[in-house]
């Protein structure tokens, strides 16, 4: 009898020739182009955590796509978006007639 593979949050893989398989539901990997600088200040950060630095890649991109209120304290508030008068509405748009003779020229 076959028994499911004890990768957490996997589909059933227990008919697949390789166990590794389900790994691929839970992991991508992905090319990103980092500068130099970064790139060297993120492999010494890894080495001084010991840690590797898609461990600290991905804990930094989750801080990034977080919820907005969260780590923000001191985050300065955006300033409001320009408005202006638009000088009103031209056409009854719900009038084909008129709409078309706008677009027309006429």
């Amino acid at each position: 009898m076959l028994r499911k593979p004890d990768i957490p949050f996997a589909p059933d893989t227990a008919g697949l020739p390789y166990r590794h398989i389900g790994h691929m539901v839970i992991c991508m990997k992905t090319t990103l182009n980092i500068d130099d600088t970064v790139m060297r200040r993120l492999r010494e950060e890894a080495a001084r955590r010991q840690t590797t630095m898609s461990a600290l890649v991905e804990a930094g991109l989750r801080l990034v796509l977080a919820d907005p209120g969260e780590g923000q304290e001191g985050a300065k508030p955006l300033p409001p978006l320009p408005s202006w008068q638009g000088g009103g509405q031209r056409v009854d748009v719900t009038n084909r007639e008129e709409l078309y003779g706008v677009l027309e020229g006429e």
